[in-house]
């Protein structure tokens, strides 16, 4: 009876712990370069998805930490960075301050996909967001706000080291 128990206690946790996992939601979008980026071809790879705005002081503090952070994983990740603004305001941006991702403009329906919502519907997100997503497209981690890189080195750690 005791190892019932156990056994019924481990597949609720484990069974709580798959229904919080979720797969990404699939996009299609173009970035910076004209180049298009279709997250479903992005399969048998990690991608790390960020939403950033120029606008946002954590985000501006972010960049250096997450560009040093796409050099390294340069091999093995793929870094996207979403932005609900337009090419000439992130090319101003960008004169400035480099980003070394492949940014997404005008990913509005971008952020409705991934920022959860209240029960009214209002989105609900922090900025910068993060979502790590595994070469099966499941989303592994998820994230947002101030210097989120070590749970976020920690967490492509352990997917870049699965094979």
């Amino acid at each position: 009876m005791r190892y019932l128990f156990f056994l019924v206690l481990f597949l609720a946790i484990t069974g709580a712990a798959n229904a919080q996992m979720r797969f990404a939601e699939s996009f299609t979008t173009v970035d910076m370069k004209g180049r298009t980026v279709d997250l479903n071809s992005l399969k048998g790879k990690v991608v790390l998805l960020t939403f950033w705005s120029t606008r946002c002081v954590i985000c501006h503090s972010e960049i250096p930490k997450l560009n040093r952070m796409a050099t390294q994983h340069d091999q093995d990740v793929v870094f996207l960075a979403a932005t609900m603004e337009n090419e000439e305001k992130i090319q101003t941006y960008l004169k400035r301050n480099p980003f070394n991702f492949d940014i997404l403009p005008n990913s509005f329906g971008l952020v409705l996909k991934y920022a959860k919502k209240d029960g009214k519907g209002n989105i609900a997100m922090g900025f910068p967001a993060y979502f790590l997503i595994d070469r099966d497209g499941k989303i592994e981690y998820q994230s947002s706000g101030w210097d989120q890189t070590k749970p976020l080195e920690s967490a492509i750690a352990k997917l870049t080291s699965k094979r």
